[in-house]
């Protein structure tokens, strides 16, 4: 397809914002972080939150909300779960606690408006009010401090937000996240430019970058103090090139601030490098090429990547505990005890960081009393006998009332999680479009976990350089502010999808399928031809434009509604191939824009270059621009 360069894009005029926000909300923990205009190198994280947990030191906090017996927002995070901890157990029933509930905007095949999610009691809640709530409750959080850091109140419309989505997601979920931030009052509708979607991997590959490219500045070596605190406090540029730590003596894994001045210096124009953003819910994989001397960033290769967080490491747990004390009882504890149910995973989580490839000593996890004296009062037998009977000898129940797991047990429930993300890259690694990778970033949650580094390490054989991140799980919250101060740093990007509509050709004998003929007022025509707008992995660079033309069919109509379909594969002839779906729509706005023209010719300009797909219209015969929206919600 013909593609336009579309030069009055280029200019943005948007309105100058004074800071910019920059919300993760993963799957596990969520957190958000800023930078003002006028400082761009300093990016703030946010201030530590109340609660956390043994073991796991971050300042992210869960990504768990909880809703009142009348279905009020009532409290997230830390603060959600210790308040529904600490309810009684007859009384908890009634509140509606959630949590990962991010992964079903992932793997809802047919997302909507209504799309439902299922509370911890079993009660359904429709998924748009929880995710409006949670960004309802990040807006009030950032507004505050920054607030309280300006000494006045802060204006919401000062600040330009960012919303962090994994790069494999699909234009409903990006679009559903986008709705959501209407309803919470983060942005209004008629202001969409001041919220933007981010990449997470995108986001992570331009701090990664920038940490190369600055050698950011060292406020340690400034010594000034801002009322009392040093500037370095909770600001992060701090570079120290000195004594390179690495992880294990012969380890090729360096921790990204201690290798800066090498690798700037190694950088040449034109190097290629692989992000893996490893989360809670998915593994997201990105391939990036450097353009020196700007440093902007060249995607070789459509993202990629699937469900393969480390929540599937708490699936196996579970499978396991099914295995040991039975499916049965198993749900009907989650369901009638759902808060212990939540300790229990808490204890879980603690032992699952301390995990490791070395380690020879057992790991102890702490089964909650409720789940002791339910068990009883459900079999008739202890969970000591459980244990005993279960065919699963590697679990064990030690002295003190703990469920004792050796080191391969651990290990193992990592495995299937841990092979996924290997057999991805392995296929990654073979396109021709992914060699010669000079450095593979491993960023995310899950990056800190040493046996998945260490599998990693092990496939990649020394071909590319692994570097982790200092801070690795807060690298995408950093790298989603630097996107919302600059969003055309990514210049070019490949279409994940095949797009394009169904159309009618003049029918040719020979080269058209007999089947697909129409004739209509005596023209031969062809139906259900696809007309490509884009092929999936084609090249589309920042502002470039598809541009088609299409006519009211009849001069009375005051909208043109137009199917837009997609698929994975390029080379599509024909929207009826299999494949190929419908995924959207989209809508002309024309009435009153009556015009003499005998036939009015509408000409559409959509971009692709975007986190977004965007859609443009003009009324050629006015000149008057035209409504147009593209819609991947609605069925």
């Amino acid at each position: 397809p013909g593609l336009v360069q579309n030069d009055s894009d280029q200019v943005p005029d948007r309105p100058s914002f004074v800071v910019v926000v920059a919300i993760d909300f993963g799957t596990t923990s969520s957190g958000y972080a800023y930078a003002f205009t006028k400082e761009p190198e300093c990016i703030h994280t946010m201030r530590r939150w109340e609660g956390g947990d043994p073991g796991v030191s971050n300042q992210k906090t869960p990504t768990t909300i909880l809703l009142t017996p009348d279905r009020k927002f009532h409290s997230f995070g830390y603060a959600a779960r210790d308040f529904y901890h600490d309810l009684d157990p007859q009384e908890s029933k009634q509140w509606l606690y959630l949590e990962k509930f991010k992964m079903k905007l992932h793997t809802t095949a047919n997302l909507s408006i209504d799309t439902e999610l299922l509370a911890a009691n079993g009660k359904r809640v429709k998924a748009l009010d929880i995710f409006a709530y949670a960004l309802a409750f990040f807006r009030e959080q950032a507004l505050k401090e920054l607030s309280d850091q300006t000494g006045g109140d802060f204006d919401n419309n000062d600040v330009r937000w960012v919303i962090t989505v994994p790069a494999i997601w699909k234009m409903p979920a990006k679009q559903f996240m986008r709705e959501a931030a209407y309803k919470s009052g983060l942005v209004s509708r008629e202001n969409p430019e001041q919220l933007i979607i981010s990449l997470e991997p995108e986001a992570a590959s331009i701090y990664c970058r920038k940490l190369r490219l600055h050698q950011m500045v060292d406020l340690n070596a400034q010594k000034s103090t801002q009322n009392g605190v040093s500037p370095t406090e909770n600001v992060d540029a701090r570079v120290r090139s000195q004594n390179r730590r690495r992880i294990h003596p012969d380890s090729r894994t360096f921790l990204v601030e201690n290798v800066i001045g090498e690798l700037w210096a190694e950088l040449q124009e034109g190097d290629r490098y692989v992000v893996v953003d490893c989360g809670g819910g998915t593994v997201d994989l990105t391939v990036h090429q450097i353009r020196l001397p700007e440093g902007h960033l060249k995607e070789l290769y459509k993202a990629s990547g699937g469900p393969y967080g480390s929540i599937g490491i708490d699936y196996e747990f579970e499978k396991l505990l099914c295995r040991i004390f039975g499916q049965d009882f198993v749900d009907q504890f989650k369901l009638k005890r759902p808060a212990a149910w939540v300790d229990l995973m808490i204890a879980f989580e603690s032992r699952k960081r301390a995990a490791a490839p070395e380690r020879t000593n057992p790991l102890n996890i702490n089964l909650p009393f409720s789940f002791i004296d339910y068990y009883k009062k459900f079999r008739g037998h202890s969970v000591e006998h459980a244990l005993r009977k279960s065919n699963v000898d590697f679990v064990k129940w030690s002295s003190q009332g703990m469920l004792r797991m050796s080191p391969d047990a651990m290990n193992s429930l990592f495995k299937p999680t841990i092979d996924h993300i290997i057999q991805h890259l392995k296929e990654l690694f073979s396109k021709p479009e992914v060699s010669h990778i000079k450095f593979l970033f491993l960023v995310g949650g899950f990056a800190e976990s040493p046996l998945l580094q260490a599998a990693v390490q092990d496939m990649l054989q020394g071909r590319s350089r692994i570097i982790i991140p200092h801070d690795v799980g807060l690298t995408i919250l950093k790298g989603a502010v630097l996107f919302g101060l600059d969003p055309s740093v990514i210049k070019v990007r490949r279409s994940p999808l095949t797009y394009g509509v169904g159309v009618l050709n003049r029918f040719v004998e020979g080269k058209h399928p007999p089947e697909k003929l129409l004739v209509k007022d005596g023209t031969r025509w062809c139906t259900d031809v696809f007309d490509t707008f884009i092929c999936a992995d084609q090249s589309v660079a920042l502002g470039e434009a598809v541009k088609r033309s299409y006519t009211p069919a009849k001069p009375s109509q005051q909208v043109i509604v137009i199917h837009v379909y997609c698929a994975e594969r390029e080379g599509v002839a024909f929207i009826s191939e299999p494949g190929v779906r419908k995924c959207g729509t989209l809508k002309l706005d024309v009435s009153g824009t009556e015009s003499s023209a005998p036939r009015r010719e509408i000409q559409t300009l959509l971009q692709f270059g975007d986190t977004e797909i965007r859609a443009m219209a003009l009324d050629v015969s006015t000149g008057r621009s035209v409504r147009a929206s593209i819609d991947f919600l609605s069925h």
